[in-house]
């Protein structure tokens, strides 16, 4: 079946007959049911569904659902390494993602090297060394390098790594880093996936070997969805297709309309031949994305004006939803980030990051407009 026909079917309720998947409320299951089911923080009727599904999606043998997309991150980690073991992330990633693999993952015993933005380091350093894992972004957060999985994925298994993907910039629909080789993709459904702005989740998909070890430390740490979450980013993931169309479009136009204003210094766009990897991206993606970061005219408090002064582009850190978000990554999604790293990684006090939604593209195209025509 094609793409689109996967993400909207659901298997039909032999019981009831119902065409959605019901949402299993309950913390225990009566035996001889429990055989199977006994508890929902280990197995929920429901949840299970939606990792079914993402496998389907990126094309795994297996699939799991977390409380977060944070949770299938260190629940990943947390089964794959150990004390003594070493791990490979990149700078330029999700501040979170790199607090827990730099600070946590640290203390803990592992020896983690952090490349700098772009291939060249990323790819030199996973050639340098032995790593157990590799941990990176495949459109990295917040100035959208995008990562050559092909090379990265040859080294990888040369090395004997798990390589490990953060696809949810990409999302199924415009990359699946599986078939590039990776061994595990991750996401946090709460964006793109779900794509409502409603829900927390995340997801991981990937060789069953590795998930099944994942799986059982999910259970063991307790970063399991609730059945209620796991409804919602199923109904969420039916639109995920049509979504990403527009959202892939809408923000191809709006990251052209940016490079030619005149109170923008700089944009970050995959589809832009002015990427430093926009060669990498074409390769390596169906779609660009729907995230946008730009550097306005002046600094922090004129990119602040911005964020605040939008009528329609709401200013908030999550993205991939059907409204379009705004945010200010220094203060924001990567405050935790200590003033090197924002310096070696390039997140600038005049940064802005843009995740484009489904409205109309020229109302968006306005509402930036007259705010970037209200600085200074």
């Amino acid at each position: 079946m094609k793409e689109g026909t996967n993400i909207v079917r659901e298997d039909i309720d032999e019981e009831t007959g119902a065409i959605t998947t019901p949402i299993y409320q309950t913390t225990a299951y009566s035996f001889p049911q429990g055989e199977k089911y006994r508890y929902s923080r280990e197995l929920n009727p429901t949840v299970l569904e939606l990792g079914k599904k993402i496998a389907t999606l990126e094309e795994a043998e297996m699939g799991i659902a977390f409380s977060s997309g944070m949770g299938a991150i260190s629940t990943t980690l947390l089964t794959i390494l150990k004390p003594g073991s070493s791990l490979l992330v990149t700078m330029d990633m999700f501040g979170r993602s790199l607090r827990f693999s730099s600070d946590f993952l640290r203390s803990w015993g592992v020896n983690v090297e952090v490349s700098k933005p772009g291939n060249e380091n990323l790819l030199e350093i996973a050639k340098s060394g032995k790593w157990n894992a590799i941990f990176v972004e495949s459109i990295t957060n917040p100035l959208l390098r995008v990562i050559d999985l092909d090379s990265l994925s040859k080294i990888s298994k040369e090395k004997g790594s798990v390589l490990i993907v953060d696809s949810t910039f990409a999302t199924p629909v415009n990359q699946k880093p599986l078939e590039f080789g990776a061994d595990i993709v991750v996401h946090s459904a709460s964006k793109f996936i779900s794509g409502h702005n409603d829900v927390i989740a995340g997801l991981a998909a990937g060789k069953a070997d590795i998930l099944s070890k994942v799986d059982l430390m999910r259970r063991t740490l307790g970063t399991s969805l609730e059945p209620s979450p796991a409804y919602l980013v199923i109904r969420g993931m039916k639109t995920l297709k049509v979504r990403m169309d527009v959202i892939n479009k809408n923000a191809e136009i709006i990251a052209e309309f940016l490079s030619d204003h005149s109170k923008v210094n700089k944009v970050y766009y995959p589809g832009l031949k002015s990427h430093p990897d926009h060669e990498i991206a074409v390769k390596m993606l169906k779609g660009f994305g729907g995230v946008v970061s730009f550097e306005v005219k002046g600094g922090k408090d004129e990119a602040i004006k911005l964020m605040k002064s939008t009528k329609i582009i709401i200013p908030a850190q999550s993205l991939g939803g059907v409204n379009s978000l705004i945010s200010h990554p220094v203060t924001m999604s990567h405050r935790t980030l200590t003033l090197d790293e924002k310096k070696t990684v390039g997140i600038t006090d005049s940064l802005l990051r843009l995740s484009v939604g489904i409205e109309d593209v020229n109302d968006l195209i306005d509402d930036l407009d007259r705010s970037l025509n209200s600085l200074s």
